[in-house]
C-alpha cells in the first residue's frame, strides 16, 4: 500500500448566489456544486525519506505555496505510517478558471494520505482540515453533488440528474479576490425557499466578470448558440449543458483556437471516491 493514483475532479457551480457579507469579510453564499468525471491526475508514492516532494506540472509555484504540499503538511501530526511521500501532478484543469483545480488537488491529497499514512480520520474531520486550505475543499472531500451554504462549508447532498457539460476556458485569468472585493458585486440575493427550480437561479458574479473581462462575455455569447450556458464560480471558465456526449463533442470541435475546452459528465459520486474504493478492495 505505497503507491496510489487518483483523479482530482473538476467542479462546476451550477449556480452561485451571494446572500451577504459578514463582518469578517467572508461572504454568505448558496451554490450548487456538481463534480465531473474529468480532472487532474495525482500519483502518490511513499518514500523512506521523511520529506514531501511534488513533481510534474507545478508551474513554477514554490513548494511551500502549493496546496498539495499544504494539504500533506496538515496531516503530518495524524500519520501513523512514518514515511514521506512524492506526489506527481499531471494537470488537465486550467488554473484560476473556477473549476476547482487547486482545491480538488488539495482534497485528493487529503483523501489519499489519510489512507497511505493510516491517519484514520473521518470525511467530516478531513473536511474541517480542508476548509482551512480553501472554501471549496470540503466539496471535494464530501464527493457528492451538494448544495453549499454558509461560506461554502455547510453541505447538503442534492439529487441532480447527470448531464454532459462542455467546459470552455477562454484565454483570460480572473482574480477571485478582485471580484469579491468589487463594490459592484451583488451581495443581497435572498436565500432560496424550498421548493425551488434551476430557473430561479443565476451566477451573481457573472455580470461583473463579463464587464471586467470581455472575453468571458464573448465565451458565454458563443455558447448560447448551442445550449444553455453559465459561468462557473468567478470564472473564467464557462459551461454549456447537454443531454448527450456526442452533441457536446461536436460543439467542442468548433471552439475558437484561442480557447481550451473539454467535455465531461457530471457524477453523483466523485470519481476520486470510486477509485479509492476500487484500490482498497484490490489491496485487501
Amino acid at each position: 500500500m505505497s503507491r496510489l493514483t487518483l483523479t482530482a475532479p473538476a467542479k462546476l457551480n451550477l449556480f452561485l448566489h451571494i446572500n451577504g457579507r459578514r463582518d469578517d469579510g467572508y461572504h454568505e453564499l448558496e451554490s450548487l456544486f456538481t463534480l465531473l468525471d474529468f480532472g487532474d491526475e495525482l500519483t502518490f508514492q511513499l518514500i523512506e525519506a521523511d520529506t514531501i516532494d511534488i513533481t510534474g506540472d507545478v508551474n513554477g509555484i514554490p513548494k511551500e505555496d502549493n496546496l498539495i504540499y499544504k494539504a500533506a503538511m496538515s496531516l503530518i501530526t495524524y500519520r501513523t505510517v512514518k514515511k514521506g511521500v512524492t506526489v506527481h501532478l499531471t494537470k488537465h484543469l486550467p488554473m484560476g478558471g473556477g473549476v476547482g483545480g487547486g482545491s480538488s488537488d488539495a482534497a485528493t491529497t487529503l483523501l489519499a494520505l489519510n489512507i497511505l499514512w493510516n491517519c484514520q480520520l473521518s470525511l467530516a474531520e478531513l473536511a474541517n482540515i480542508g476548509l482551512q486550505l480553501g472554501a471549496d475543499v470540503p466539496v471535494f472531500i464530501n464527493g457528492k453533488t451538494s448544495l453549499a451554504q454558509g461560506v461554502g462549508e455547510e453541505l447538503t447532498t442534492f439529487e441532480q440528474a447527470e448531464k454532459w457539460f462542455l467546459v470552455i476556458a477562454p484565454d483570460v485569468h480572473v482574480s477571485t479576490a478582485k471580484i469579491f472585493t468589487d463594490p459592484a458585486l451583488p451581495r443581497n440575493t435572498p436565500k432560496l425557499k424550498s421548493p425551488w427550480s434551476m430557473t430561479e437561479t443565476r451566477n451573481d458574479c457573472e455580470e461583473l466578470v463579463k464587464k471586467l473581462y470581455p472575453e468571458v462575455e464573448k465565451t458565454l455569447t458563443w455558447l448560447l448558440k448551442y445550449a444553455p450556458s453559465r459561468m462557473t464560480g468567478t470564472g473564467s471558465c464557462c459551461f454549456a449543458t447537454f443531454d448527450d456526449e456526442q452533441t457536446a463533442q461536436r460543439v467542442l470541435q468548433d471552439i475558437p483556437c484561442s480557447w481550451q475546452g473539454f467535455v465531461a459528465k457530471s457524477a453523483s459520486e466523485s470519481i476520486t471516491h470510486k477509485q479509492l474504493a476500487t484500490w482498497l478492495n484490490k489491496e485487501k
